[in-house]
């Protein structure tokens, strides 16, 4: 059976507001001494965007009309920190309708969707040169344009448009799926176990008391992760590679040294035994250029101390071209590819592929404040181009994200040997 590509072209964009998977928070804020309340925080914002230092995260879905009534479906989103780090200022959902409608609307008609490379460049173009959007509505109208383009090619298949676009020839398979435990760090983590996430816990380690003098509190709780492990799982071969999100908070227990980062990281590593180590983001230097040095000095101690730690970044690599710097330099082990930071999702494969080519690995990642759509098109995205791990996404439950993304790759694979088989049969 040959694939079929029709032409089609974009009748008319419809917007609808939504929320995101989790909230909002003014990282500034919350390490500034904002008092946790609940499930809120106390105290005022001091991030340009937030009334308040946390609050519900927003989306917005975007819907293209096809001129032969089907209707392509991205969701606009941000990530939970945003205007921090050198990323964009929150959005706020009913204002972002309003643009997309009134602005974007009226350009995008008669918009060929067939090809998708071509149509996310026009329209990011055309985005660019809008006030008010910004990388969220780039994300979300391009998530919709790869839609449209697997609709377009007759397979409604998204890793395969990636895949044929980019000329990826490896073959398919299950990315490792991460998941984050949130503030429940431990109920969430005896959901990992008892369902075999490969990589865990993420633990949203966001202050210096988890961290600990020393790193004797999070020290500990990688002691209590192994514990678990031996009490609840019954595979013997499951060895999940323990992932730790540190939010810069190493570094501040060690007054900015990279000695003593470097220390506190091996004492990590003496803990968690068998499993691999990955620490996300050890310490933060304050800029993109302070960074890439900082944590390049970091990975070469490491490596000279025998370490087999592998470090992650994250805060200042938020675009194609930051992630570019990062892997260039050799500064990492792998990259924490923040979808929505990237805004159109061709930017996304580009960053993907640049990291592999450097033998840098791959965090496809996001934000627990994203959708099931967007958690879907980037399930897609993984598949087509063999990303080291993945992020269970929306949310910080554990089981929504898992399953979503999950069962999406699940669906991939399958329909992709079901259309193979088809074709060998035609």
């Amino acid at each position: 059976m040959t694939e079929r590509r029709t032409t089609l072209h974009v009748e008319a964009l419809i917007a609808s507001a939504g929320l995101g998977g989790f909230f909002f928070d003014d990282q500034a804020a919350i390490r500034s001494g904002a008092e946790r309340d609940g499930a809120t925080y106390r105290g005022n914002a001091v991030t340009p965007g937030y009334s308040s230092v946390r609050e519900p995260a927003e989306s917005v879905s975007v819907m293209l009309v096809l001129s032969d009534g089907y209707v392509a479906v991205g969701d606009c989103v941000s990530v939970q920190y945003s205007g921090v780090g050198g990323r964009e200022p929150r959005f706020h959902a009913a204002h972002l309708v309003e643009v997309l409608q009134e602005e974007l609307a009226p350009l995008l008609r008669g918009f060929d969707v067939s090809n998708f490379r071509a149509a996310a460049l026009a329209a990011e173009s055309l985005i660019a040169g809008i006030d008010g959007l910004g990388r969220s509505a780039a994300y979300g109208v391009s998530q919709a344009l790869l839609d449209a383009a697997a609709h377009a090619a007759g397979h409604h298949l998204m890793a395969r448009v990636v895949r044929d676009e980019w000329n990826l020839s490896e073959p398919w398979a299950t990315v490792p799926i991460y998941s984050q435990s949130g503030e429940e760090r431990y109920e969430n983590v005896d959901k990992m176990i008892l369902k075999n996430v490969p990589v865990l816990p993420h633990g949203l380690i966001n202050t210096p008391t988890l961290v600990g003098v020393g790193g004797e509190a999070l020290e500990a709780y990688v002691l209590w992760i192994r514990k678990r492990l031996a009490e609840l799982s019954a595979n013997a071969d499951y060895l999940p590679t323990l992932h730790l999100d540190v939010y810069g908070q190493i570094g501040v227990q060690a007054e900015g040294s990279v000695e003593g980062t470097a220390d506190i990281i091996q004492r990590l590593e003496r803990a968690a035994g068998p499993h691999g180590l990955r620490i996300e983001h050890p310490i933060d230097a304050g800029s993109r250029g302070g960074q890439i040095e900082t944590l390049g000095a970091l990975r070469r101690l490491l490596a000279e101390r025998g370490s087999r730690v592998e470090i992650v970044a994250d805060e200042w690599a938020n675009t194609a071209e930051d992630i570019h710097l990062f892997v260039e330099a050799g500064a990492v082990d792998l990259v924490q590819i923040k979808t929505p930071d990237l805004g159109s999702i061709h930017h996304t494969v580009d960053a993907i592929l640049d990291c592999q080519a450097h033998g840098v690995g791959t965090v496809l990642g996001g934000s627990c404040s994203e959708t099931d759509r967007s958690a879907i098109v980037t399930a897609n995205i993984g598949v087509a181009t063999g990303a080291t791990q993945m992020l269970a996404k929306p949310g910080m439950g554990v089981d929504e994200g898992l399953a979503i993304v999950s069962n999406e790759m699940n669906r991939i694979l399958r329909l992709d040997r079901h259309l193979d088989d088809v074709r060998s049969r035609a």
